[in-house]
């Protein structure tokens, strides 16, 4: 069985496959590298063969983990790294080490599903888009605060703002002006967010017409994913690219 790791900086996204068939076997989201120890644990039959990360967090921080995977699960984790150019995808930023690891993976998942000229949005935390060309040419993206940002920032520096996550949930049953503050903060930083789709949509037409693939990824994805309808959501993309930076020896 294979571990696979995308080490954000609040979130831990884990999945155990199958070696052979790429089986999924179990995966989630946690918060700390204890959790991901203890959920792992709770896997029935879990025997790891090898493990592969990408990690945003800091260089101790990542090694703490690693070093207890190794000492629990005794295998030998692998980290992605950055890259000037790799499986046909030239990275575009100008000092190209400063590219997130998740976007960077991201992009190379997307360039090989799409087979051609594609835009990665990822809705996360942050949001984030890349375009790549039809020939590979990463020409760079986008950064904007994701729905837990917007969400918090007003939170924390709107008094009277203050409601809890369920509340926030139910808010988001329509999209119609709110009546509450609760309905109006939620419903308004997901019209931001679709905003944000469309323009990204917009910009890609400007360039390609409709010869490029739309991909959408991150935990809020299904929050726009009706924007455009011939997006792909595909939650899994950092892992697709993840298996190409580090495969199996």
């Amino acid at each position: 069985m294979i571990l696979e790791l995308d080490c954000g900086n609040s979130f831990i996204k884990w999945r155990v496959i199958e070696r052979d068939t790429s089986q999924l076997v179990s995966g989630g989201v946690v918060d700390s590298d204890q959790a991901l120890l203890d959920a792992l644990s709770s896997v029935p039959g879990l025997l790891l063969s090898h493990c592969r990360l990408v990690s945003v967090r800091n260089e101790e921080e990542t090694r703490r983990l690693t070093d207890r995977l190794a000492a629990v699960h005794h295998v030998d984790p692998k980290l992605a790294t950055p890259a000037k150019s790799f499986a046909g995808v030239r990275n575009g930023y100008d000092e190209f080490e400063r590219l997130g690891l998740d976007r960077w993976l991201a992009v190379l998942g997307g360039y090989k599903l799409a087979q051609g000229a594609c835009v990665v949005i990822d809705l996360g935390t942050a949001i984030t888009s890349d375009f790549v060309a039809v020939d590979g040419e990463h020409l760079g993206g986008f950064i904007c605060p994701g729905m837990p940002l917007m969400r918090n920032q007003l939170r924390t520096h709107t008094r009277k703002i203050r409601y809890d996550d369920q509340s926030a949930e139910q808010a988001l049953g329509n999209l119609m002006p709110g009546r509450s503050t609760v309905e109006a903060v939620e419903r308004g930083c997901t019209l931001m967010m679709r905003g944000f789709v469309l323009t990204q949509v917009e910009r890609a037409t400007s360039l390609w017409g409709s010869d490029f693939t739309l991909f959408l990824t991150g935990g809020d994805a299904g929050l726009v994913s009706d924007v455009s309808p011939a997006a792909r959501v595909v939650p899994d993309l950092v892992f697709v690219g993840l298996a190409m930076a580090c495969p199996l020896s």
